[in-house]
């Protein structure tokens, strides 16, 4: 039985011989780029409209599914830890749940949606084309509001239509935008890549 072929993300192309170090301070770094673009953000409530997901998505795409995985977890653990790394410098807990943050459900979103997209990357060589790209960040996306929604839900006790248009419709059209950014971003990466190894 022959074994699935696999197809090497950007960091691989970049740095196939990898030492354990190098794996770290990629982690790290996709941790720092999710960070710093969680900052980047519109302060809506109960949920802020951010870069963060964006960044989510890209780093899953670049590093695969178990360096973005764990990039995410570092995340996650950093702003666990208290470091201000979530949107707007916020924290697990929340003032205005009495809990944990509204937020919480897509933080475990994330996690999820960059081992799928890195997945996607590796086993079908997704990011190396514009509509293979969207379909792959659709997909990542949709791990975010499966596990965002019914968390918010039950953090908030918003139901129905008053759920979508507190967690889901206010974020479409900027996830539109960045699905188009990214799908002309990382095939555009791949082609600058192919055209310098050629030289």
């Amino acid at each position: 039985m022959t074994q699935p072929r696999v197809y090497p993300t950007l960091a691989r192309t970049l740095a196939p011989h990898a030492t354990p170090a190098h794996s770290l301070l990629l982690v790290l770094g996709g941790a720092a780029l999710v960070a710093v673009c969680a900052q980047i953000s519109v302060p809506l409530l109960p949920v802020p409209l951010t870069l963060q997901t964006l960044a989510v998505l890209l780093v899953g795409a670049a590093l695969g599914s178990r360096r973005g995985a764990a990039a995410l977890l570092t995340y996650l653990g950093a702003g666990t830890a208290g470091l201000p790394v979530f949107a707007g410098g916020g924290s697990l807990l929340s003032a205005q749940t009495g809990g944990l943050t509204p937020t919480f459900g897509y933080l475990l979103g994330f996690v999820g949606a960059a081992a799928l997209v890195g997945y996607l990357c590796e086993r079908f060589a997704a990011d190396r084309t514009a509509w293979g790209t969207a379909l792959a960040l659709l997909a990542g996306n949709a791990v975010i509001y499966t596990m965002g929604l019914p968390v918010l839900s039950l953090l908030t006790q918003l139901h129905g239509q008053a759920l979508l248009s507190a967690g889901l419709l206010p974020f479409l059209p900027g996830d539109t935008l960045k699905l188009a950014l990214a799908a002309a971003l990382l095939p555009g990466a791949w082609t600058v890549l192919g055209k310098v190894s050629r030289r």
